[in-house]
């Protein structure tokens, strides 16, 4: 579930627990986790909603200055077509999957051969032809590196290539960063584990 940064520090610290959305259909699950710039939450309630509905603490609570704010959001002619929906959230305080995999830097010969087994998948699926362990290189040669540099490198457009390495973060083996990326340690000794081939 998206939320531009202004929202961040009020999800972190919990003062913003609900979002109002217009969505042709819902696109988020209740007691599932998103991920969010301000941490990860949980999806505690998902329903359709009438804008007259809306009070101005519910504005307050999903992060708006008043009613007035969010209502102009709400109303911006991209949006009035869809359906409104109000998603109620909580934050999570358990440590994020996929850093926790990150972090795990103890690779058995079953683990690279796990990895190794999805980054071929990634691979054939790809009509850019093998990227995933040539990314992985070059984001170990340029760390902090700018996406778009990087995707210049390999040829590609940027936005694809930025796809593509969120499909290796959520394998554990790259870390987001300010600017650019990195190797997460599990990325390095899996780099390490096959560099003799």
């Amino acid at each position: 579930m998206r939320f531009t940064k202004p929202f961040w520090a009020g999800i972190a610290d919990g003062s913003i627990t609900i979002a109002f959305r217009r969505w042709q259909r819902p696109t988020v699950v209740v007691g599932r986790p998103y991920r969010t710039g301000g941490g990860r939450i949980e999806v505690t309630d998902v329903r359709r909603f009438d804008l007259e509905s809306i009070t101005e603490a519910d504005a307050l609570a999903a992060g708006h200055d008043s009613l007035t704010q969010l209502l102009d959001f709400l109303n911006a002619k991209d949006r009035r077509r869809h359906p409104l929906y109000r998603i109620q959230f909580k934050v999570l305080d358990d440590p994020d999957p996929r850093q926790v995999l990150a972090a795990t830097a103890d690779l058995t010969s079953n683990d690279v051969a796990e990895i190794d087994a999805r980054l071929d998948r990634y691979d054939r699926a790809s009509s850019f032809g093998p990227w995933t362990r040539p990314t992985l290189k070059l984001i170990a040669a340029h760390p902090e590196r700018r996406a778009p540099d990087l995707a210049e490198m390999m040829g590609r457009e940027t936005q694809p290539f930025k796809l593509d390495v969120r499909k290796l973060k959520n394998l554990g083996l790259t870390e987001s960063l300010r600017i650019g990326y990195r190797l997460s340690p599990r990325g390095q000794a899996f780099l390490t584990a096959i560099s003799g081939r």
